[in-house]
């Protein structure tokens, strides 16, 4: 794959995701699942709006330089803060929409992870540029299979088993 074959997909990628967080916004009865929606929604914009202009810049000049991208991902940390706020609140409503939504997100952001991933490895010095967003979309798959797992409560938090169902 080229360098400019590898920016048109990442584009089609990012475009998918975004499309699964902003047309799910309104149906997310939580105000805070709308928020976590609408954030990572727009994070994904600004990711459309870059590779855009990766791809203008390689189409122009052939060459691309290494812009800073930002992110809005928060440390683990503050996640763990946020959601341990919403535990009487979120124990008291049926999330059966938005698990729904969660997990049609979690699979974008893992096929888009390990889109970047695969271009990361096979370009070699020209996947540098996608290596900055595998290392955001990873956090944004953190963050939707925290979200899952709070309200699924499955006893995990983060990858780690809070609670043992046996014990």
């Amino acid at each position: 794959m080229t360098l400019e074959e590898a920016i048109k997909t990442a584009i089609n990628y990012e475009t998918k995701v975004r499309d699964v967080y902003l047309d799910n916004v309104d149906s997310i009865a939580d105000k805070t699942g709308r928020q976590v929606f609408q954030t990572l929604g727009d994070e994904e914009q600004g990711h459309l709006d870059y590779l855009n202009a990766r791809l203008e810049e390689w189409r122009e000049t052939g060459k691309v330089s290494p812009c800073k991208l930002e992110t809005v991902v928060p440390a683990c940390d503050v996640i763990e803060k946020g959601i341990k706020k919403l535990d009487d609140h979120m124990a008291t409503r049926d999330y059966g929409t938005e698990r729904e939504m969660l997990t049609k997100a979690l699979a974008m952001e893992q096929e888009t992870s390990a889109f970047y991933r695969r271009i990361v490895d096979e370009l070699g010095n020209d996947g540098t540029l996608f290596a900055r967003f595998l290392e955001i979309e990873e956090g944004h798959e953190a963050i939707v299979q925290a979200e899952l797992d709070y309200l699924n409560q499955s006893g995990t938090f983060f990858d780690f088993q809070e609670f043992n169902m046996e014990d």
